[in-house]
């Protein structure tokens, strides 16, 4: 003999949004590099980032220094804001009660038009402008997806390296190498390799 069914209760669909942010939070962030190793910059590089309000400045900070190809993460980092409260990195070495802490301020203060200023490396003072355009875009159609932390979207011009190298070896005083004109290259592709 078959035991009877069971009926289990039919569940509603949840009303409430699936997913760590809601769509409405997230900001466009236009992020300009102004100067840097004493260098001001025409035309300006710049980005455009995707970020939750609920970020925090130091994820703000690492998309910054990622997409302006920062390799070398040893500097300090600071965010001014236009009322010139300054958001930064919590060093108990660095003797400075004025700054926030970044990994506990996030980005839910900011709105359409404001402007701020992001600065990496205090020796070399590279300083970018930041430009909320947008306080409402829609990740996915920007990025093609929701990431956990902002992404840049759109960019433009040439990025500095950190420290003005060209090539590899640059130390700063020797002359630029003769282009080995692709030779130098394995032959993977055509006009790559010496020659035949």
């Amino acid at each position: 003999m078959r035991a009877p069914k069971m009926s289990r209760p039919i569940r509603k669909p949840s009303s409430r949004r699936v997913g760590p942010v809601s769509m409405r939070t997230w900001l466009s962030i236009r992020v300009e590099l102004i100067e840097g190793r004493g260098v001001r910059y025409w035309p300006r590089p710049g980005r455009l980032f995707a970020a939750a309000k609920s970020h925090s400045y130091a994820q703000l900070a690492t998309a910054i220094d990622d997409a302006f190809a920062r390799w070398d993460r040893s500097h300090l980092h600071e965010f001014e804001l236009a009322d010139g409260t300054r958001i930064g990195i919590a060093d108990p070495e660095v003797d400075d009660e004025g700054a926030l802490d970044e990994t506990r301020e996030n980005l839910s203060r900011l709105e359409t038009s404001q402007q701020f200023i992001y600065v990496f490396d205090f020796g070399d003072d590279w300083t970018h402008l930041c430009t909320v355009m947008s306080a409402s875009i829609d990740p996915r159609e920007a990025l093609g997806v929701i990431p956990h932390a902002p992404l840049p979207y759109f960019g433009w011009g040439h990025i500095p390296d950190q420290y003005g190298r060209a090539w590899a070896e640059d130390d700063g005083e020797s002359q630029t190498p003769l282009d080995p004109e692709l030779t130098d290259l394995p032959p993977l592709r055509p006009g790559w390799g010496p020659s035949s």
